[in-house]
């Protein structure tokens, strides 16, 4: 699934995103609202990840999604 379909349909697909990444907060969540660099900054600060290595997760992740 490409992330533009994520984004429009973010409320949908939040649950499954708070569960793949559970130390992300409500508040990181709030901030993310469904885009992809939030999600990869905050994927940064809460699991040490770097930035390519957030984008590999996220990609990984949105193509399980349907």
């Amino acid at each position: 699934m490409n992330w533009q379909q994520i984004e429009g349909n973010w409320d949908q697909f939040k649950g499954k995103f708070q569960e793949k990444w559970g130390k992300l907060t409500n508040d990181d969540w709030q901030v993310v609202q469904g885009k992809r660099t939030e999600l990869a900054g905050r994927l940064k600060e809460r699991y040490g990840l770097k930035k390519e290595a957030a984008e590999r997760e996220i990609d990984a992740f949105a193509k399980t999604l349907h």
